[in-house]
C-alpha cells in the first residue's frame, strides 16, 4: 500500500515573506506595550491617591533615563499604530449613501445633545 503524502504548510516565519503581514505583525506586537504603558499610568494614579511621598517615588522612577527611552519607543509605536490604523480604516468602512451635509449636521446635533446631557448629569451630582 502506498501512502498519500499530504502538504504541510510551514508555520514558522511565513509572515516575514510578505511586507503587508510584516507591517501587520509590527502593529499587533505593539499592543502589549500599550497595555503595559496603561498599567504604568494606572500605577501613577494609584500612587497619587496614596499620598505625596508615594507619588514622588513613582515620579522619581518615571524620570529614569530607561523609562524616558521606553516612553519614546512606545510613542513611536503609537504613532505607527495610529498611522496604519487610519490607513486601513477607509478600506474597511462601508459606503454611506446620504446627502453631503446630512452627517455633519446630525453629528453636531448629537454632540450638542450629549454635552447637554452630560452637563445636566454633572449639575445634578454637584447639587
Amino acid at each position: 500500500m502506498s501512502s498519500v503524502k499530504t502538504y504541510v504548510r510551514p508555520m514558522a516565519g511565513w509572515w516575514r515573506r510578505n511586507p503587508f503581514f510584516v507591517r501587520y505583525m509590527i502593529r499587533e506586537a505593539s499592543a502589549p506595550l500599550f497595555y503595559l504603558y496603561a498599567l504604568w499610568l494606572v500605577a501613577g494614579i494609584v500612587a497619587l491617591s496614596l499620598g505625596p511621598s508615594i507619588y514622588a517615588a513613582w515620579w522619581t522612577v518615571a524620570q529614569y533615563p530607561l523609562m524616558i527611552v521606553l516612553n519614546l519607543v512606545i510613542l513611536v509605536f503609537a504613532v505607527y499604530h495610529t498611522w496604519t490604523w487610519f490607513s486601513v480604516l477607509p478600506k474597511t468602512t462601508p459606503d454611506i449613501d446620504v446627502a453631503p451635509g446630512t452627517l455633519i449636521g446630525a453629528g453636531i446635533v448629537a454632540a450638542i445633545v450629549a454635552c447637554l446631557a452630560l452637563f445636566a448629569f454633572a449639575w445634578g451630582v454637584t447639587r
